[in-house]
């Protein structure tokens, strides 16, 4: 029996979604949740979009709701509300307020019986799991994650609201000299600017002050500040020629030693390569999907990260498989 999935939120990460199922054999798409006007929205594979307000009348014909919000003002409410109702899975990547919302997600959760995933894709996700095992097993050592070389969107959109920026794209992009230096195995330590920079693609307003915007991009606390960062100001033509995909990418590296007197040194590195930040992030919240459905079958309710699910639960493949194939 396929795994019926609910797509709630329609952006760039919920038609990644709709791609992931789409190629997922033990899962079918039922429905696209959306607030828009429903008669507006064509979906790539032809689902029926449904309001979002109507989603309570789907309880017993979802397994899973995959939740495409934003984490600034959709997840926070929204997770919670649904997790009440259905099997949940979202990817909130506020750091700094995960527990807060696990708490949340935990209690509406336990209260219906189900099971919500939080906090779900690259990072946090794939690269938090990789932290867990690395600094498991090297305990004597040090973690380093560089993000990029690849599109911010939570940047771009901050430049895009400076005045006299008409539009804008920024890339995150890793110092080559650190990366390095961590592969070495000397368990370097960094400040902010010496890992990252940041380069800007502007799109200046006709007639707007560009050393004004420039000004305001390179001291803006909180994004640009506490980097190096670089301003190009281009044609609209240029940015939707060179700029219109959404790359992504990064390392986790944990560095340790071993041996009585620490003379053996080690190098765990996992890296992501992403043509599309958004459809990559969309298929490991699809396959944990899958795991939300096996967990609340056997009884689980609750939050839950990826720290609390067995690798297993993710994959298509029966145990069986995965200790002939892939152990």
């Amino acid at each position: 029996m396929s795994i019926r999935i609910g797509i709630y939120g329609y952006g760039n990460l919920g038609r990644g979604v709709e791609c992931a199922v789409k190629q997922s054999a033990d899962m079918e798409l039922a429905a696209v949740f959306t607030r828009r006007d429903p008669s507006t929205v064509k979906t790539l594979t032809g689902v029926q979009a449904v309001k979002a307000d109507e989603i309570s009348q789907w309880k017993d014909k979802l397994d899973v709701v995959i939740i495409c919000g934003g984490s600034a003002t959709d997840l926070p409410v929204q997770t919670p509300m649904l997790a009440e109702m259905f099997n949940v899975i979202d990817s909130f990547d506020t750091h700094a307020r995960i527990p807060e919302h696990y708490a949340k997600v935990d209690e509406a959760a336990k209260k219906g019986g189900k099971v919500g995933i939080i906090s779900v894709g690259w990072d946090p996700g794939m690269f938090s799991v990789m932290r867990l095992y690395g600094s498991a097993v090297l305990s004597n050592g040090s973690d380093y994650t560089f993000w990029g070389k690849g599109v911010s969107q939570g940047h771009s959109d901050a430049i895009r609201r400076v005045e006299g920026v008409k539009d804008a794209k920024q890339y995150t992009v890793p110092v080559d000299s650190a990366v390095e230096a961590v592969r070495s195995g000397s368990n370097p330590e960094f400040t902010t600017r010496q890992k990252h920079t940041r380069e800007c693609f502007v799109v200046a307003e006709e007639g707007a002050d560009l050393a004004r915007i420039e000004s305001e991009i390179v001291n803006m606390p909180n994004y640009f500040s506490d980097y190096d960062t670089t301003v190009h100001f281009i044609s609209e033509e240029e940015l939707k020629r060179d700029h219109s995909g959404l790359p992504h990418g990064g390392f986790v590296i944990r560095t340790g030693t071993t041996g009585l007197n620490n003379e053996n040194k080690h190098v765990i590195e996992y890296s992501l390569k992403l043509d599309s930040n958004p459809e990559f992030t969309a298929s490991v919240l699809t396959a944990y999907a899958r795991a939300a459905v096996r967990m609340n079958s056997e009884g689980a309710s609750g939050c839950k990260t990826v720290f609390d699910v067995p690798p297993a639960y993710i994959s298509a493949e029966s145990g069986e498989y995965l200790r002939a194939h892939l152990l």
